[in-house]
């Protein structure tokens, strides 16, 4: 039997030995695909990247969406929903009725979603010198642990309302769940009181290294759970903190140990690997999606 270094290489890269491929977050492109869907997904496609997931439904239908995705030749396996008011007017979320969003998930072929962020307490505002990230910490530390708790309740009870129509729900984490409520962080009270059947995580390794926890070990604390992933890296210089901040880089060229960290989450569970970079970018978008997308396609693991 033939065993040359070349067949070696290529059943130890990282993706093709797990047979999963390589996703995209559409956020990362920023207001692009909403502008020029076609072109977008023309542009993605040439990268490599077939599996993407949907920040939300950029303002299309579910057929146009489709549609879209055929003649690209890729396919859209998640999306975020959102809680008000941080959902589009009119737009689909977690608070439309039930039916409309397995209408419309059904429609486009998609049988997972993921709320991207807590709902907002209902206080919060913006004071005059703050933006909306600080604000944000600053009222959920203020709200304190109830706030999370019904969070949790909120998941369980969407997620209860969906399973029967076979669409699995999860929560995408920021860092700011790990602000501590006594011996308890906003994530410990998520990850305790969401039904560990009903309720699945996407887990943000980027914004994980940003609170200072190790993401690989935070993988293995939850086997099981993980079903999406957040590919993102960060600069050395980011400071571990509960503050939404980080100071962003490309897949591949930050602190995160890559290997590491995809070899924990396919071993936690996980099905889905979503590229996604925050902004500032040093870069064009579409060039720096196409730079993790090189480092990951080549990254023995």
């Amino acid at each position: 039997m033939l065993n040359t270094s070349a067949e070696a290489r290529a059943r130890k890269l990282f993706f093709d030995r797990i047979g999963r491929p390589i996703g995209l977050q559409l956020y990362t492109l920023g207001d692009e695909p909403a502008k020029d869907l076609d072109g977008v997904l023309a542009k993605v496609a040439a990268i490599g990247y077939r599996d993407l997931q949907l920040p939300n439904f950029l303002g299309k239908t579910p057929a146009e969406l489709k549609a879209a995705g055929n003649r690209a030749g890729v396919t859209f396996s998640c999306v975020h929903l959102g809680v008000p008011p941080l959902t589009p007017p009119g737009g689909l979320g977690l608070a439309s009725d039930t039916q409309r969003i397995v209408d419309e998930l059904g429609a486009l072929g998609v049988r997972d979603a993921v709320m991207p962020l807590m709902p907002l307490p209902t206080n919060f505002s913006i004071k005059t010198g703050e933006d909306f990230r600080s604000a944000i910490v600053r009222v959920l530390n203020e709200v304190g642990a109830d706030h999370w708790k019904m969070t949790a309740a909120l998941l369980n009870e969407k997620a209860a309302a969906l399973k029967p129509y076979g669409i699995r729900l999860g929560y995408h984490n920021h860092n700011c769940e790990f602000i501590r409520f006594g011996k308890r962080t906003g994530w410990d009270i998520l990850a305790g009181e969401t039904d560990k059947n009903l309720v699945f995580f996407e887990v943000d390794v980027g914004w994980v290294k940003a609170a200072g926890l190790d993401p690989a070990a935070f993988l293995r604390r939850h086997t099981g759970r993980v079903r999406w992933l957040h590919v993102k890296d960060v600069q050395a210089t980011t400071k571990p903190n509960i503050a939404l901040q980080m100071d962003p880089t490309e897949v591949g060229y930050g602190v995160q140990d890559w290997a590491r960290i995809l070899n924990a989450a396919h071993k936690a569970g996980c099905e889905r690997y979503y590229v996604e970079q925050e902004p500032p970018f040093a870069m064009a978008r579409i060039d720096a999606a196409a730079k993790g997308y090189g480092y990951l396609s080549k990254l023995i693991a």
